[in-house]
Parts: C-alpha cells; sequence; structure tokens
C-alpha cells in the first residue's frame, strides 16, 4: 500500500513537500517500479504530474517543470515531491503511484494541496 502525506493550505508562491510511504512491498517490487505522482484538479481528469524511474531519472509534465522535483528513496521505499512556486492552479488532490513488471500496479490515497491566490 502507499500513503501519501505532506498536503495543505498554502499561499501562491509557496512551496510544500510530500512524500509517499509504502508498506507491504517487498524491495525488489520498489526497486524494479517506475513510481511517480498524479493530480486531480477539482472538476478535471487525473494527470500525470511526474515520474522517476529506476535509475532516479525524473521527468516531468510541462505545467511543473522547473517548479517541482521528485525523487525517491530506495532504501526506505518512499518517493517525495517538492512542490516550489505554486500557483492556484496546482490546486488538486495528488496521488502518488507505483508500477513494477513484477509486482504489480499500486496507488496511494490522495493528499489534497490548495493553494490561494
Amino acid at each position: 500500500q502507499l500513503q501519501a502525506s505532506g498536503g495543505g493550505l498554502v499561499q501562491a508562491g509557496g512551496s510544500l513537500r510530500l512524500s509517499c510511504a509504502t508498506s507491504g512491498i517487498i524491495l525488489s517490487t520498489f526497486n524494479s517500479a517506475l513510481v511517480g505522482w498524479y493530480r486531480q484538479p477539482p472538476g478535471k481528469q487525473r494527470e500525470l504530474v511526474a515520474t522517476v524511474n529506476t535509475g532516479g531519472v525524473a521527468d516531468y509534465a510541462d505545467f511543473v517543470k522547473g517548479r517541482f522535483t521528485a525523487s525517491r528513496d530506495n532504501r526506505r521505499r518512499t518517493l517525495n515531491l517538492q512542490m516550489t512556486l505554486l500557483k492556484p492552479e496546482d490546486t488538486a488532490v495528488y496521488y502518488c503511484h507505483l508500477n513494477s513488471p513484477y509486482g504489480g500496479e499500486y496507488w496511494g490515497k490522495g493528499t489534497q494541496v490548495t493553494v490561494s491566490s
């Protein structure tokens, strides 16, 4: 299971750091997985924010490039999303995601991020 945390209310221009803890996922499953973050803005569909591959290389959606940094800690089996220069349009429920070719796909419960103008 995955559990995201760190969401909250922040003013535009501010920062938040999201974390995603894993439980019951063995090390080999985590290490072989593409991990990442998605978000679902109010009234919209879920969209990809960032992914981090097994080598630790992150890829970002254009709308967060230069503002968000995604990372993973294979030893702790966690993933993080550092969000800076937040905008009101970043308001969404954020979900962590893990997809392993050997261990399956997992979604975390979301954490709400609200950015006020």
